[in-house]
């Protein structure tokens, strides 16, 4: 013998439809532009022949693919794991860390399960290209964290970055 109570009825303000009343735009709505824009030139480095990049311009690639694609194991205690369950792709190693014992480490274990090794000079880009920062409005980074070493345990896609590191792997390294 109870009856329902019926919610009252609110009239809110018209908006309009394609817009969010916070200023969010429905994504239905937005036009769809989805042609890669393509540019004729290739940036290169200077220590890149003409039409070549470079092997750390490859190695930013990848690092951003991998992290795209959650690949990517920073820091000792990821990168340990990583190697160790023979995981990883490749390895790179920040050069100028403080700690002795970090960097035996990391470069024994590549060693025992001959993951190849890539050695860079700066902590801070390393954490840049590995995603260990905040990037402001207009795309800069800002509060990078140092970093000391990076695994990448899948590739994300097939790419020219990854063939150029593929190919730097095979003729720099002694067999």
């Amino acid at each position: 013998m109870s009856s329902p109570i019926a919610a009252p009825r609110i009239a809110l303000p018209n908006h309009d439809k394609r817009h969010h009343p916070a200023g969010f735009r429905i994504a239905s709505d937005v036009e769809e532009n989805n042609a890669p824009e393509v540019s004729e030139e290739v940036e290169v480095s200077a220590d890149a022949p003409k039409g070549q990049m470079s092997v750390l311009d490859a190695l930013k690639g990848v690092l951003k693919l991998a992290l795209m694609h959650d690949g990517l194991a920073r820091g000792l205690r990821e990168a340990s794991k990583a190697l160790d369950r023979r995981q990883a792709h490749m390895c790179v190693l920040n050069e100028n860390c403080e700690e002795d014992a970090y960097k035996k480490l990391v470069a024994a274990l590549c060693d025992e399960h001959k993951i190849p090794l890539i050695k860079v000079q700066d902590g801070k880009q390393l954490g840049e290209w590995a995603g260990l920062c905040v990037l402001d409005r207009e795309g800069n980074a800002r509060k990078v964290v140092n970093c000391s070493c990076v695994v990448v345990k899948d590739w994300g896609e097939e790419s020219q970055e990854r063939s150029i590191l593929l190919n730097y792997f095979q003729t720099s390294q002694p067999s």
